[in-house]
């Protein structure tokens, strides 16, 4: 999770009625992959265990977007699911909406979130508020990135 608080599955189901209409915000639910006996339902609002976003809310660079992924159902974190997510969210805010910049801010205490996005996606620490209890992580978007994006 990034800085955003904990929600509960209920909470979540609540935020999806302001998604669509947000013209700053990108949103898509994250589903739990079918098990093999289930009936494969696409739309089985059951499936549900969280969400990613991106919001373009930088006035000084509309090119920006601040990643935030919530992994909430129980039993789902810690399995890659948060890291496959934000490989597809990134590819999306750069290839298709022209993303240049990318940001997330991360409670100080979320040591795993921290690791996904320095260790995996190259992001770089530019500040620490202690006010918030969170951490600034960057990334540029580069022909490195793009490159990196290919193998995902």
């Amino acid at each position: 999770m990034t800085g955003s608080e904990p929600l509960t599955i209920e909470e979540e189901y609540e935020m999806q009625q302001t998604w669509r209409t947000d013209d700053d915000k990108c949103t898509f639910i994250v589903l739990a992959k079918p098990l093999p006996d289930n009936d494969n339902n696409t739309f089985d609002s059951s499936r549900m265990i969280g969400d990613v976003n991106f919001y373009l809310n930088n006035v000084y660079n509309p090119h920006e977007a601040e990643l935030e992924v919530m992994i909430a159902e129980d039993g789902c974190s810690g399995k890659g699911v948060a890291t496959e997510v934000l490989q597809l969210m990134m590819h999306y805010a750069v290839h298709d909406v022209g993303v240049t910049d990318l940001v997330v801010r991360i409670k100080e205490s979320n040591a795993a979130s921290i690791h996904i996005f320095e260790q995996k996606f190259g992001f770089t620490e530019t500040e620490r508020s202690k006010a918030f209890q969170e951490v600034t992580l960057r990334r540029t978007v580069t022909d490195e990135l793009r490159a990196e994006m290919k193998l995902w």
